[in-house]
């Protein structure tokens, strides 16, 4: 695991190419003490999640899937909690996606807030395959990203995502050449460089919380509680007195 971090811009890269990058408990403790580290610097307004060698991650290790058959799922829960810590980050995610995200890995993927891949990116359920029922809130977390039906497709009759079909199934926002791919992911991660941190946390938590609440005038009133919050707050209040200085000076 490796945590890079520039301009308000933390990369926390899976890095055993030799595994590609698949996870077990030494793994997901380094993703955790990665985050926990990308959080407790103050400049850091996003997180990007990657994989190293042609692989974003290809989901737990067989022998820890293996173990609970014997009794031992504690250890299949401690990979979900990998994923997981990416799904509880209070900072906006975003997935770079170059080469396989299955199983798990998938789960990784859809655990961050945005993702982009490359041409050679592959999604795969891959539980139906080992006859496995799905965990870690898997089909909460593919029919949110890609509807009910496509996600029945995935996660029990084992249909297969290239990066063309993930794009068209709004499982990913964009396609980069692989070369293009880890600039592309910085650049629109350093697009928050300049907001304020506590405005992005509220936006990013208001973003997920909408996808979970039923009612809008619930989701009115949270809106309205966390825009009355930052009217209050001095970068709002500067660039507002700016943009309001710009069209004065254009009308005049």
């Amino acid at each position: 695991m490796t945590l890079d971090v520039s301009g308000g811009v933390a990369v926390v890269t899976l890095n055993r190419p030799g595994r590609r990058n698949a996870l077990d408990a030494p793994m997901v403790d380094a993703i955790g003490a990665a985050f926990d580290a990308a959080e407790a610097d103050a400049s850091v307004r996003a997180i990007v999640v990657a994989g190293a060698g042609g692989a974003f991650c290809a989901g737990a290790v067989l022998d820890t899937l293996l173990a609970s058959a014997e009794g031992a799922f504690g250890e299949v829960a401690h990979v979900y909690d990998g994923f997981l810590r990416v799904l509880r980050s209070p900072l906006p995610t975003i997935a770079a996606i170059d080469g396989a995200a299955v199983g798990a890995g998938l789960n990784l993927a859809l655990a961050c807030d945005v993702r982009i891949a490359s041409p050679r990116a592959r999604f795969d359920s891959r539980f139906p395959a080992i006859r496995l029922h799905p965990g870690g809130g898997h089909t909460w977390l593919l029919g949110r990203a890609v509807g009910r039906q496509r996600a029945t497709l995935m996660a029990l009759f084992g249909e297969t995502l290239d990066a063309d079909g993930a794009l068209a199934a709004g499982l990913i926002a964009e396609i980069h050449l692989s070369e293009d791919l880890p600039r592309a992911a910085y650049d629109l991660a350093a697009r928050l460089a300049e907001m304020d941190r506590p405005l992005v946390e509220r936006m990013i938590d208001s973003l997920r919380v909408a996808e979970q609440t039923l009612s809008h005038a619930e989701m009115l009133e949270l809106e309205t509680e966390r825009q009355r919050w930052s009217t209050q707050q001095e970068d709002f209040v500067r660039r507002t007195a700016e943009l309001r200085d710009r069209i004065s000076r254009g009308r005049s």
